[in-house]
């Protein structure tokens, strides 16, 4: 009886691992992908390539929203262009030599008036304050706050990158003889000023300074 038992578990033991070598076989296959027409490539099309991707205004440009199309179109050609470029940086940069420019300009500092703008801008300023000079009158302006800030157009001209920006800002404007007595204006009322002011630069450069080549009343 116990050599029947014996044999019958041996029996058993054996069948047991036939199955399982048979099925481990067999799960083995099936884990193994069946390759399809296509990745046997039996009359298969190559995929089609997707698209490239339009650039991407900086993140910063993005943000700011409600840019008109065609202003929209020039700032991203100046980022394709240049890959630093950078819409809120250049725009808190605008404001800074909005200002550092009207006061060279009150003052008549030429030197400061050079660096900052482009020969024709320079030169203009640089009419006034001589005539300014010779009629013996000096300006006491204050830029009192810029009130708002916005680009009024954006495009590339081959290398040259152009931003037109619009400042409103409350300035207060004084204007003395020779003597020092005010012939003009007051600095207890400021005035709302208007200006559309265009900066350039070349993309192509290492220096990243922009310079202002257009003034105009906005």
């Amino acid at each position: 009886m116990i050599i029947e038992i014996v044999i019958l578990a041996l029996i058993a033991a054996f069948l047991g691992l036939r199955l399982y070598s048979v099925l481990g076989r067999r799960a083995e296959h099936e884990e193994e992908p069946v390759p399809t027409r296509f990745e046997r490539g039996e009359g298969a099309k190559a995929p089609r390539a997707a698209p490239a991707p339009a650039p991407e205004l900086p993140r910063a440009s993005r943000d700011l929203g409600g840019l008109a199309p065609d202003i929209e179109h020039g700032l991203r050609e100046i980022s394709v262009a240049d890959r630093r470029f950078d819409l809120l940086s250049f725009l808190e940069g605008a404001k800074a030599a909005y200002a550092m420019v009207l006061e060279a300009f009150w003052r008549g500092d030429k030197d400061e008036l050079r660096q900052l703008c482009d020969d024709d801008v320079y030169q203009s300023f640089s009419a006034a304050i001589d005539a300014r000079a010779a009629a013996g009158e000096t300006l006491d302006n204050r830029l009192i706050r810029i009130e708002d800030t916005v680009v009024h157009s954006a495009g590339l001209d081959g290398r040259v990158a152009r931003i037109a920006v619009r400042f409103l800002a409350d300035i207060a404007t004084v204007t003395r003889d020779k003597d020092g007595t005010v012939v003009a204006g007051s600095l207890d009322d400021a005035v709302e000023s208007r200006d559309i002011w265009t900066f350039s630069r070349d993309v192509t450069s290492a220096a990243p300074d922009w310079v202002l080549d257009e003034t105009d009343e906005g």
